[in-house]
């Protein structure tokens, strides 16, 4: 059998139990093309697979970094190939952002959005990538030298869906060839007459993966040949072993989640070894950078050792990892919000020092209610709503008043009914199980001296009636952004 024969046999196996995802989303799939020696081979298969497959349609997608001179070169040469065989093509291109994980990174995490976004605006359900054989075990082995667990043993599955790359938990990402080594591509590139070309960066041993291609898998090739069979037979072990973790991470989660938070008594009956494996789920399953071994460790030691009401709070790149009444739960991460909080609080313990009037105190927003449904507050990141009620405030009334809104100034109280003691909010709070780190950011609403809201308590009832229709009650809600 002929070398583009078998190619075109290992494609069409790959691709067999994806005819109807390919069929509902009409027949489109997409290849990522950067023009390469691997993503040209794929592109000529995948051309041919479909024209022999009636209904299926190819599209070749680029992403033009803008990294090297002759980038505007490869998108001329990727859309003339596409053209000679047939297929439809589209092209992005990027900036990239090199400010944290390095240019590597940044390059990767650009060029799966721009795909995704590709293969949204095309409708297609599959994005085929040219990964082979000697890339998994170039991943495996650059995950062993990271000191990587399981999951980056694993290596690359054949088909996965990646949220966190491409925008899309629907859109499947399919590495066809990642059986076939790359010596096979490059013969059936050259016995075919494929053009494509030659990325000078992947001569660049600055590089991780470059250095282990140019300096290491050369001699692993002289001294322990077809090493890369071998190294992605351990990739199947690994995804194995994963599966299996995965399956008791489950199940362990079942045990101890309580809503979206962990009971930290049964999280701690798990031991070490399974806390950590449910942990990672945990944070996998939100999409969050995997924590490392001693990030784990040392928020184990924190969440198990501290007191039950002390209130913990461990930072991620990702998020917070808080403590409250022995629940474990993840908040977002929103550094400038917090700082500014955090300057505008300690503005507002000057002024209750100083004496100043509440209503003129750092923060306090005047506002008049003329009615309106919803009131946006960007400062204090949320809206307040006013909604008909069958007992709340006097419509009529509040809308006479000169309102105020802003965080609290400390020493405020509020009777929730009339046949309940007037209590400090924080001793509301208290009650309600707010947390304390949510009660900085939850505003009070007042009428002068007067407060007649609280957000994460309720109303005040001293101007509260039954008025039917013309009767409000007011209540608080961040923007979506602050609590994801």
């Amino acid at each position: 059998m002929s070398a583009d024969a078998q190619l075109e046999q290992v494609l069409q196996r790959a691709l067999e139990s994806f005819k109807a995802r390919v069929a509902a989303s009409g027949g489109v799939i997409a290849v990522a093309y950067s023009g390469g020696l691997d993503s040209a081979a794929l592109l000529y298969l995948a051309a041919s697979y479909a024209n022999r497959i009636a209904g299926t349609r190819v599209i070749a997608l680029h992403v033009h970094h803008g990294l090297v001179p002759q980038a505007d070169s490869w998108l001329t040469h990727c859309r003339a190939q596409a053209d000679a065989l047939a297929v439809t093509f589209d092209a992005r291109q990027i900036q990239l952002n090199t400010a944290g994980d390095g240019i590597e990174a940044a390059a990767r995490a650009a060029r799966y959005a721009a795909l995704g976004e590709m293969c949204r605006a095309h409708g297609a359900a599959l994005l085929l990538t040219a990964h082979h054989l000697d890339d998994q075990a170039e991943t495996v082995l650059l995950q062993l030298l990271r000191g990587a667990g399981v999951a980056g043993l694993s290596g690359m599955d054949q088909a996965n869906t990646s949220a966190a790359l491409l925008g899309d938990p629907t859109l499947l990402m399919v590495r066809p060839l990642l059986a076939v080594a790359r010596a096979s591509l490059a013969k059936f590139v050259a016995q075919a007459g494929i053009a494509y070309v030659d990325d000078p960066s992947n001569a660049e041993p600055r590089f991780a993966r470059n250095a282990l291609r140019l300096n290491v898998m050369p001699t692993l090739a002289a001294n322990f040949p077809g090493y890369q069979t071998r190294l992605a037979r351990t990739a199947t072990h690994a995804q194995s072993a994963q599966r299996l973790l995965i399956a008791l991470a489950r199940e362990d989660l079942q045990r101890c989640a309580v809503g979206a938070t962990l009971d930290i008594p049964k999280l701690k009956e798990l031991g070490d070894d399974r806390s950590d494996n449910l942990l990672r789920y945990w944070f996998a399953e939100r999409g969050l950078r995997m924590p490392s071994t001693a990030w784990l460790d040392e928020l184990r030691a924190q969440l198990f050792g501290a007191k039950s009401d002390a209130q913990l709070c461990v930072s991620h790149p990702d998020c917070h990892v808080r403590r409250h009444r022995d629940r474990v739960l993840i908040t977002p991460r929103h550094d400038a919000a917090e700082a500014a909080l955090a300057e505008l609080r300690e503005q507002i313990t000057d002024a209750v020092r100083e004496g100043i009037a509440a209503e003129r105190r750092p923060g306090q927003i005047d506002f008049v209610w003329r009615g309106e449904p919803v009131l946006a507050f960007p400062d204090l990141g949320g809206s307040l709503y006013f909604e008909p009620a069958a007992q709340g405030i006097a419509a009529d009334w509040l809308a006479g008043q000169s309102l105020q809104i802003g965080l609290r100034t400390g020493g405020e109280r509020l009777k929730l009914a009339a046949n309940r003691p007037t209590r400090a909010i924080k001793y509301h709070y208290q009650a309600a199980g707010v947390p304390a780190w949510e009660r900085l950011r939850l505003p009070i609403v007042r009428a002068g001296e007067q407060v007649l809201f609280a957000a994460g308590v309720g109303m005040d009832c001293h101007h509260a009636a039954a008025c039917g229709p013309t009767a409000v009650q007011l209540r608080w809600a961040f923007r979506q952004a602050d609590t994801q």
